[in-house]
């Protein structure tokens, strides 16, 4: 039988890679048939491949490199996907988690495993921050179950990195003691390039990546941008006397403005990382265990036991004190134990610190038995991690779809977006990804209508390359797309009838770019459409890209609460906002106001909404001031007979060219009639002052009534 031990390990380059995509391929299905989380397969894979264990894979500088990048990556996601104005909110009960969770390790390892163990006070100190520490090894299932904006979720993300924070703050005074620093003139210079790295990273990367977004739209350059980003921001946190992880999380706190959660540019990020970088950090880690240790004997199954207790009861302790504190219910303290329970590259690289630290002549900080032990602890912790993490996944999923199937489905939404000018066809499919509903997950329907005259075969061919195009970006959102090219006489009739054909709720197009074939402000056929045809109509301008707006300024007039299609266009640009993270601001009347205010708390309390008194129709103009380039103008107009019409609309058109002419505009038609008003979904609120909104909302959609009129008010006209 010939000797197969000379090919291994595999040092071909092109073989090594196969192997690792074979790992990435058929872990997560072996690890499916035995119920077991995929990631732990990953580390698994590692051990058995590594070179303590069938010694066919070698930890080479790819994965040195691969392993650093999926690292960061985890850190760069988590950052990306945390909600802002979450984190306001939870900012004490973030902090209060992080306290909680960086000190009880740490006091439980100061005072138990270092006596029992004699190690001394330095050390002590040192395991206390790799305990203290955790690495958010489960998140990719957290991500894989949608759960990314769970309470539990900010809060563990938050509570890592204080915690983290906290831990390398330590190493480092323990490094500069070693050093012949640590005085108060080291902490003094430390302090300072911390605040001058925070504050540069706060002011230079907002306007980078808006000045680089609105003059770049490929796809791969926008990629590469935000990578670039994201490494710059470790190195310079590295430079600090930080680790990378803590720049790679800022900098998509940063920058997740920018990138919005249903964008092209996020499915590209989440891809990447999930196809490759992150499987590799996993297949690395577990690389470094040696497991034969636990059968050798000796002291070290006592000094794993040891480990394993104090870095998962500790963990598992503050998570369950933090519960209790912040009155939450038990599935939020299985997935705060479940995600800050692992300890993985962040106890390596402090472990490889104290490695460093020659305490005596050939004597260093880090023992064999510490080493091994801290490294044998990782794969137990990546265990109980991602199994805890993905059964209380589960839980939630289930919970929040029960409660989800007991409310009424009656949603109509169904967006129908027309489409004729390539340079204008991805903005108006960027803002129909972001006001539709991803709970339904239905698709949307892309429609070219061409004249039926002598260029007709000319143009349809146009109109299919357009909407394969348009097919292809929609793939980028998640969402089943229809295309159509449609042969008629009158475009504006053409559009009427796929409309119905196509059971559609609303339409949104662009407002005419060429202006030579156009006919005043709104074009050729948009004021035959929006007169003929009593659906929502929104008329989108864009002069940048959609996730590089910073506010939305929405301009209501007098009586728009008592259209039929009030909440319809409300709930579409409250999902906008939501979506984009920017503050959005209402002009119009206090009572308008209440109804809005109400409604938001009841379906988005994470919108950031504001409120500005617009008394008449005329102050518009005024407006333009308050407007900037990076902001987004939405007209609430009506329809000739409707009954928030007034004269004023007529001059509508000369004020948006006058005062607007080069910002980014939108203009919505709401509905006419209320029969089929009905896409209102509303989870039950929680808090006592919601009730009230909630219950008034639901009454006035039963009745088929708006928001009763102040006093007063009565059917004047502005």
């Amino acid at each position: 039988m010939p000797d197969l031990s000379q090919y291994f390990p595999i040092t071909n380059p092109t073989i090594e890679f196969f192997v690792v995509l074979c790992i990435i391929l058929f872990a997560p299905i072996v690890m499916g048939k035995l119920r077991i989380p995929h990631i732990i397969g990953m580390v698994l894979a590692g051990v058995l491949f590594g070179e303590y264990g069938l010694n066919i894979l070698i930890r080479d500088e790819s994965f040195e490199l691969f392993g650093k990048v999926g690292l960061l990556y985890i850190m760069f996601l988590a950052g990306l996907e945390m909600d802002l104005e979450s984190i306001r909110k939870m900012k004490r009960e973030m902090f209060a988690f992080g306290l909680l969770t960086f000190t009880i390790p740490f006091l439980m390892t100061l005072f138990c495993i270092g006596p029992l163990l004699g190690y001394t006070t330095i050390a002590s100190l040192l395991l206390g921050c790799i305990m203290s520490s955790n690495t958010l090894v489960a998140y990719p299932i957290v991500s894989r179950f949608g759960l990314q904006q769970h309470r539990s979720v900010a809060l563990s993300v938050g509570g890592t990195m204080i915690a983290l924070f906290l831990s390398l703050v330590f190493i480092a005074a323990i490094a500069g003691a070693y050093s012949g620093g640590g005085g108060l003139v080291y902490w003094l210079i430390f302090t300072v390039k911390l605040a001058a790295y925070c504050v540069g990273l706060i002011m230079l990367l907002p306007r980078l990546t808006r000045w680089f977004l609105r003059r770049y739209s490929d796809a791969v350059m926008q990629f590469i941008f935000i990578l670039a980003e994201l490494f710059i921001s470790a190195v310079l946190s590295e430079a600090i006397g930080l680790e990378g992880i803590f720049g790679a999380f800022l900098s998509g706190l940063i920058l997740s403005r920018y990138v919005p959660r249903l964008s092209p540019l996020m499915n590209r990020i989440e891809f990447i990382g999930n196809a490759l970088f992150i499987p590799y950090f996993l297949i690395g880690v577990g690389m470094l265990i040696d497991i034969r240790l636990l059968f050798q004997g000796g002291g070290i199954v006592w000094v794993v036991l040891l480990f394993v207790f104090v870095g998962t009861c500790g963990k598992g302790l503050a998570a369950y004190v933090a519960t209790i504190i912040g009155r939450l219910p038990l599935s939020s303290g299985h997935m705060m134990f479940g995600l800050t329970s692992a300890h993985a590259a962040g106890a390596i690289a402090m472990i490889m610190v104290g490695r460093r630290l020659e305490v005596a002549p050939g004597e260093y900080l880090v023992s064999a038995d510490m080493l091994n032990g801290v490294i044998i602890m990782i794969l137990f912790t990546c265990i109980i991690s991602s199994m805890v993490t993905e059964r209380t996944a589960k839980r939630l999923i289930l919970t929040d779809n029960q409660q989800a199937t007991s409310e009424p489905l009656t949603d109509d939404e169904k967006i129908l977006i027309c489409v004729k000018y390539p340079e204008i066809a991805g903005g108006l499919l960027s803002v129909a990804a972001m006001m539709r509903n991803t709970r339904l997950n239905r698709g949307m329907v892309a429609l070219n209508v061409v004249y039926d005259d002598i260029k007709r075969q000319q143009e349809q061919e146009k109109g299919r390359r357009l909407l394969a195009d348009i097919e292809k970006q929609a793939v980028n959102y998640g969402v089943r797309m229809q295309t159509q090219v449609r042969i008629a006489a009158n475009i504006a009739n053409g559009i009427k009838h796929a409309f119905k054909e196509y059971d559609a709720s609303e339409i949104v197009m662009g407002v005419h770019v060429h202006k030579e074939q156009a006919k005043g402000f709104w074009g050729t056929f948009a004021q035959s459409l929006y007169n003929g045809l009593e659906r929502q109509i929104i008329l989108v301008r864009l002069k940048q890209p959609l996730n590089t707006l910073r506010r939305i300024q929405v301009a209501i007039p007098s009586r728009a609460e008592f259209e039929p299609g009030f909440y319809r266009w409300l709930e579409r640009l409250a999902r906008l906002s939501g979506n984009l993270d920017c503050r959005i601001v209402f002009h119009g009347r206090a009572d308008i106001h209440d109804l809005i205010s109400d409604y938001l708390k009841v379906r988005h309390p994470h919108v950031r909404a504001e409120y500005r008194e617009m008394k008449h129709w005329n102050e518009l103009p005024k407006l333009a001031h308050s407007v900037n380039d990076d902001h987004l103008l939405v007209v609430i107009t009506a329809r000739k007979g409707s009954i928030s019409y007034k004269s004023a609309l007529e001059k509508l058109p000369d004020e948006l060219d006058d005062h607007y002419s080069g910002k980014n505009l939108m203009m919505i038609f709401p509905d006419q009639y209320g029969d089929r008003m009905n896409d209102l979904t509303f989870a039950e609120p929680q808090h006592h002052e919601e009730k009230s909104a909630y219950q008034s909302i639901i009454e006035m959609i039963k009745r088929g009534l708006p928001h009763p009129p102040s006093q007063g008010e009565g059917h004047s006209s502005r």
